[in-house]
């Protein structure tokens, strides 16, 4: 086949295809490379490259291992890029931050580990916002990460480097992180996948603090659900140096079977805005209710539902959790006055905000972070599963910093637009963004699929069902669907 027709090839069929060596992983990597040099300067998904020379000798070295019967695992002569906030060995992790230390790093990250372990070949970094602070990629040291729809509008974040790199066929798969909707709110602007495992599916870090990183997790992200599913099982598994991190295993990547026919009368929740007074951009949720019919097709039950929480709670939760972890990490920079000048404004003002908690005041957030759990243990007793739409608004323009209204209502805070994805961290369930079609601009949207906490595996081969069904997935982004370099 055309060597750039394996870029538009799925991961799943993209690794077998290289285990019967019907194509070679020189080739893979060649139209991996091919589609970063055509693309890449107009979109910047794609950071710290490595050479290309190195690259191709890598693809080289996986080739002879297959030649003597020596495969890695599901990833064996992936193109893989890391999002700049993990480490991965030779690299900087530049965190957008001008302030970050330039020395190549020596040790992968774990999920970067095990995708190496698994064959991959890492080939650079994915861009990400400074510090991974905010849904809209853009930092001083890489720049704006333009939207694989309309390169004048955001590519979401904190993983849009990512989803910008999958959309338009410059890697097979992409890995993720998710506070605040960074591996769903990306993947719902560029009409991919992307999915937030439950906590502690996915370890973290062993040289973090381990007890309270409980919002973030790492993740996988495809131009599939299935592809995103063998992401995460490559990623996935207990570490004895992490103790929140899940015991139980999923199936290997290659074993892994999503598909069979949905069982019939499951009962999905629709929790649209969420709060009556959540602000909704216009279309947003006619455009996710409209997508629900797929489900519904399926031979589910769709019925609209509310979680029993209030959102003074949920938002009071998120916000002194949140600076709790991030004031914490960003407490040495923020020490130094002389940094300052350095740092965008958003992170200083996590840095002031986190000085002002204390000891009551994290315990009743703790305590509404609970009040969220048990609203969604409620719902699952009367519900298989939830739906709710990925972001409040379509992408905005690239060049603005975060929104400052939504639907006319003023923002109080540079990320309170993506409130709508809090209250699913808060409960760490499982969640999957599916592709809800476009709106009347023509730019992407997305659905939250999620499942009770530990049902992974359920909510991804709803999804799955969901993906194969609905008519979005074949969409290719305008500059290649007309035929443009790469």
């Amino acid at each position: 086949m055309p060597i750039t027709e394996l870029n538009e090839l799925s991961a799943t069929e993209l690794s077998r295809r290289i285990a019967r060596r019907e194509v070679s992983c020189v080739e893979v990597m060649q139209a991996s490379l091919a589609r970063i040099d055509a693309l890449n300067p107009r979109f910047n998904a794609i950071v710290s490259r490595r050479d290309a020379d190195a690259c191709l000798a890598d693809a080289r070295e996986r080739d002879a291992q297959l030649a003597r019967g020596e495969r890695m695992g599901w990833m064996h002569g992936f193109p893989l890029a890391v999002k700049d906030l993990s480490h991965a060995i030779g690299l900087p992790t530049s965190m957008g931050s001008p302030l970050a230390p330039k020395t190549p790093a020596r040790t992968d990250s774990l999920h970067v580990a095990r995708a190496r372990a698994a064959g991959a070949v890492i080939i650079g970094k994915t861009n990400t916002p400074e510090f991974g602070l905010g849904s809209h990629t853009y930092n001083q040291v890489f720049g704006i990460t333009r939207n694989a729809w309309d390169p004048g509008k955001t590519a979401g974040g904190s993983s849009g480097g990512a989803a910008v790199a999958l959309a338009l066929g410059m890697l097979p798969v992409a890995d993720g992180s998710d506070m605040m909707g960074s591996l769903r709110n990306p993947a719902g602007f560029n009409n991919v996948i992307g999915m937030r495992p439950s906590r502690g599916r996915v370890p973290g870090s062993p040289d973090d603090e381990l007890f309270f990183q409980q919002l973030g997790t790492e993740g996988p992200m495809g131009r599939t659900v299935e592809d995103t599913a063998r992401l995460l099982c490559v990623q996935a598994g207990f570490d004895t140096r992490l103790p929140l991190s899940m015991t139980d295993a999923l199936p290997s990547a290659d074993a892994l079977d999503l598909d069979g026919d949905v069982k019939k009368g499951l009962r999905i929740g629709w929790l649209g805005s969420i709060w009556p007074d959540l602000p909704i951009e216009d279309g947003v949720r006619e455009l996710c209710e409209a997508a629900l019919q797929t489900f519904r097709a399926l031979g589910c039950e769709v019925e609209p539902c509310v979680l029993d929480v209030p959102r003074e709670q949920n938002w009071t939760a998120w916000l002194r959790l949140r600076q709790l972890i991030v004031s914490g990490k960003l407490s040495v920079l923020g020490a130094d006055p002389a940094y300052h000048a350095h740092i965008k404004p958003e992170a200083l003002w996590e840095m002031e905000q986190g000085k002002q908690l204390d000891a009551a005041s994290l315990h009743q957030a703790s305590v509404f972070r609970s009040n969220v759990y048990r609203a969604f243990a409620r719902l699952y007793e009367r519900f298989d599963f939830l739906v709710a739409p990925t972001a409040q608004m379509f992408p905005f323009d690239a060049e603005m910093h975060w929104p400052p209204q939504v639907a006319n209502v003023p923002s109080k805070t540079y990320h309170h637009w993506m409130e709508i994805v809090t209250p699913f961290t808060l409960a760490g369930v499982p969640t999957l963004n599916l592709r809800a079609g476009f709106g009347a601009q023509g730019l992407p949207m997305g659905l939250q699929l999620a499942g009770p906490v530990n049902a992974d595996l359920a909510v991804l081969r709803l999804g799955h069902a969901y993906d194969t069904a609905c008519e979005w997935s074949a969409l290719q982004p305008p500059v290649l669907a007309l035929g443009l370099p790469g």
